[in-house]
């Protein structure tokens, strides 16, 4: 094997500045806003939720920019494993993109308990109520989450229709999310009582911190850009600035129904998985409630729809650089689409899914995202310092200061996280040594970076 990354086969590149920016609100905004926000008010920060979105979005926004200096420098759909490889090595690579992978396989399985949440609600508006046994996970007394599980492999198998066709159905999917996001921030403001704001720190400064930490994967949408570096058009500006304006729309919608969901319901009423609804019904708006459900029903998908694509792409691009067995690098000949990993990822995500608790997956998800993000910022200090004369068309201001700060900030939120969700991480990761030293370490190569010829796409 060479150790020149393998360039694949050319295909055409679908996703212009619109695309990606819509790819990456998607992916931000989804469980973050229309399940987490009520659970996370409710069990760790209060009011002041608020302000663990801000954190989470500071944070965010200084990965973000590290992110774009090294997607428009090393153009590749491998994401933290690709920057990884050429700049530390291919032990670490592999724990990066192993631990990606985790990543979206847990998140698109919380994502996908929340939405189970929104259409339990929105049937029981019509008055159907499904049997309570399929609809939770069996630590809280069911058999399986089988809405979760069924819209898991709904959109697989949408994805397996390529880039190019299912990027419409995505689009489609964020602009109802984002009009019922609207809608209920326009209806529930009227019902806003100051009272229900205080005391805004119940939990202390502690709770904000633990609810940053906690709400932190809701913007894990920015790798999802990262990742379809391969199918964007004109990367050097697109991907750079459809992380900064994703990131800016989601933040703002974020501290908004915060707001308004906090100040309209006392904190302590609002543990529930569908929090819009709950908050719409409670003040009598069954039809508004019963709108908002069915957006949220088809606005999640869209977040499942990111998160499946983006942790395809890690496969596919660990697969095909022998770190993971290289039939998962296989693409259909007619969708340019890796469907052997679209598949292993959906059907992974649709067992956890159907079996284990939203709120625990979460954060699992966040000790992973927050582990990939410190790597990611500290490899854009590695590479200026070995490849200084590497071209790169955006680079983050202000020297090593916001990579130095990524890092802390990160640290800061993992030091948050409990000790099972630790516990559950670590598993994830012996597993994953695991297949290292059986498979990959005997097939991967070191990648000796040269030149900017090494680099596909460029």
């Amino acid at each position: 094997m060479q150790n020149q990354l393998p360039k694949g086969k050319e295909h055409e590149k679908t996703l212009g500045l619109f695309d990606l920016s819509i790819l990456g609100i998607g992916a931000i905004i989804g469980t973050g806003i229309l399940v987490l926000t009520g659970i996370v008010a409710a069990e760790d920060s209060g009011p002041a939720i608020v302000f663990s979105f801000l954190i989470a979005a500071l944070a965010s926004g200084l990965i973000g920019l590290c992110y774009s200096e090294l997607t428009t420098s090393l153009p590749n759909s491998g994401s933290a494993f690709y920057y990884a490889w050429v700049s530390i090595g291919k032990f670490m690579a592999f724990l990066a993109g192993w631990t990606l992978i985790g990543v979206y396989v847990t998140t698109t399985a919380t994502v996908a308990n929340g939405w189970t949440g929104y259409v339990q609600s929105f049937l029981e508006v019509l008055g159907i109520n499904l049997p309570h046994k399929l609809l939770v996970n069996p630590a809280a007394g069911g058999y399986v989450n089988l809405p979760a599980v069924l819209m898991i492999l709904f959109m697989t198998i949408i994805l397996t229709r390529g880039t190019s066709e299912s990027k419409f159905v995505n689009n489609f999917l964020v602009g109802v999310k984002i009009f019922i996001i609207i809608l209920f921030i326009a209806v529930s403001a009227q019902h806003i009582n100051p009272a229900n704001w205080h005391p805004f720190l119940p939990y202390g400064y502690k709770g904000i911190f633990t609810g940053a930490s906690a709400v932190f994967f809701s913007f894990l949408g920015f790798d999802a850009l990262a990742t379809s570096a391969e199918d964007a058009k004109d990367v050097d500006k697109n991907i750079p600035r459809a992380i900064i304006l994703c990131l800016v729309i989601s933040t703002a919608l974020y501290i908004l129904v915060s707001l308004v969901m906090t100040g309209v319901i006392s904190y302590k009423d609002l543990n529930v998985s569908e929090a819009m609804s709950y908050v719409l019904l409670s003040k009598g708006h069954k039809y508004v409630a019963e709108i908002v459900s069915i957006g949220a029903v088809l606005g999640i998908m869209a977040v499942v729809f990111a998160f499946i694509y983006a942790g395809s792409n890690i496969m596919k691009s660990m697969s095909r650089s022998a770190f993971l067995p290289q039939g998962l690098a296989k693409v259909n000949d007619k969708t340019q689409s890796p469907n052997r990993a679209i598949w292993l990822v959906g059907l992974l995500s649709a067992i956890l899914a159907g079996e284990f608790d939203l709120h625990y997956l979460a954060l699992i998800a966040n000790i992973g995202s927050l582990v990939v993000f410190a790597l990611i910022s500290l490899i854009v200090i590695i590479l200026r310092y070995r490849y200084p004369e590497l071209k790169r068309p955006f680079k983050v201001p202000f020297g090593n200061v916001i990579p130095v700060l990524s890092v802390l900030i990160c640290i800061v939120l993992l030091v948050s996280i409990s000790l099972n969700a630790w516990l559950t991480y670590l598993l994830w990761l012996v597993v994953g040594l695991i297949v290292y030293f059986c498979y990959s370490l005997r097939h991967a190569n070191e990648f000796n970076f040269k030149d900017e010829s090494d680099i596909p796409g460029n």
